[in-house]
């Protein structure tokens, strides 16, 4: 089948797209996004729409795992999509789960899903060192484009207090010390606590949860970040709600995640990248305003994600190419990544939603 389709792609364009990489390329050739589209709601159509507990029956439970219904509506039954895998290079797995997705309001989510308790055990062999190796490179400069992205809110950190949430090495927390805020991060992986604070200078990083550690519990933040972190989280609302009360009047919380909505997972399926091993749920700009509405923020906007070499003005692509590929992803499904503004209240978005396009929750 791979065959064929690369077979007809070659009939019909030719060699003329060979050396764009396939995550912009999908945005360039012609008819590429219907032709995704229509692939993404033939699969969800296919999809049976199962009970749980029938459900239940067919899936095999592991030790570390349990049976949800969406965090999102409620909905209990199940339209299994996928099972999404790595393998070993002996052929075996390494890891593998099922995604399934809400037949009422779409959400796409891990099922099983992983224990709070036992969420843990994703994180098991020194960890930090996946942050700060291969996968850190590059990491600061997506960050300085997601910040100028929501400009003026990281312009000036002065007098501003600041809550990374799962900082890791501290490689944000750099950043916001050189912007001027008073800055701090928490983290559930130790090793990595300790590299930020040997790297940090005025921040500081915190071992825990946040409820536990009384320089993060009293709130008062003016501005809360989640890097790469909220596909993590196995009890989403739960933690929003603690991220709303941490925010002090007029605060924001910024989101950057994998999108659910990326034409490349329309396009891969299971083998998209955002399925990783350690990822739980998958959110788009239509679930995630349900979860910022449940736990009491009062807007949301967001900035389309162009990639990180269109944006440093490093890609191969002509003048022409970057022009089209902004416009089509700002026109349709807004990146591989999601960028959000999560606003608190009122204030908030009277202070920083000024000239963008802010979706009420309340």
């Amino acid at each position: 089948m791979a065959s064929v389709k690369r077979a007809l792609a070659r009939a019909v364009y030719g060699s003329r797209y060979d050396r764009i990489p396939w995550g912009q390329r999908v945005y360039l050739r012609p008819g590429e996004q219907f032709a995704r589209e229509l692939q993404w709601r033939m699969r969800v159509r296919k999809a049976p729409v199962v009970p749980l507990e029938q459900y239940r029956r067919q899936v095999k439970l592991n030790a570390i795992e349990e049976f949800i219904s969406c965090h999102m509506c409620g909905e209990s039954r199940q339209q299994p999509l996928f099972e999404t895998a790595k393998l070993k290079k002996n052929g075996k797995k390494a890891w593998s789960y099922r995604v399934v997705r809400c037949p009422s309001c779409g959400f796409l989510y891990r099922n099983p899903n992983i224990l709070p308790e036992r969420l843990g055990d994703l994180y098991a062999n020194n960890y930090s060192n996946f942050l700060t190796g291969e996968y850190s490179q590059n990491r600061q400069r997506r960050y300085r484009q997601t910040m100028d992205a929501f400009s003026p809110v990281f312009d000036n950190g002065e007098g501003r207090r600041l809550l990374d949430f799962g900082c890791g090495a501290g490689l944000f927390l750099e950043l916001a010390e050189e912007r001027g805020f008073d800055a701090c991060g928490v983290d559930l992986s130790s090793d990595s606590v300790e590299q930020a604070n040997e790297r940090l200078k005025s921040a500081t990083a915190y071992f825990g949860n946040p409820e536990d550690i009384p320089e993060i519990s009293r709130g008062g933040f003016d501005v809360l970040t989640l890097w790469s972190v909220l596909a993590h989280l196995p009890r989403p609302v739960e933690d929003f709600t603690t991220f709303r009360n941490l925010l002090a009047p007029g605060g924001v919380l910024l989101i950057l995640t994998v999108n659910a909505q990326s034409l490349l997972l329309k396009a891969y399926g299971p083998g998209w990248s955002g399925f990783t091993r350690n990822h739980l749920m998958f959110y788009s700009r239509d679930t995630l305003p349900l979860l910022l509405k449940k736990a009491g923020f009062a807007g949301v906007a967001f900035e389309p994600f162009y990639g990180d070499t269109v944006e440093a003005g490093t890609s191969d692509l002509s003048e022409q190419q970057v022009r089209r590929l902004r416009r089509e992803v700002a026109a349709t499904d807004g990146g591989n990544m999601m960028r959000a503004m999560a606003f608190a209240d009122d204030d908030a978005i009277k202070q920083w939603g000024e000239g963008r396009e802010v979706r009420r929750l309340s």
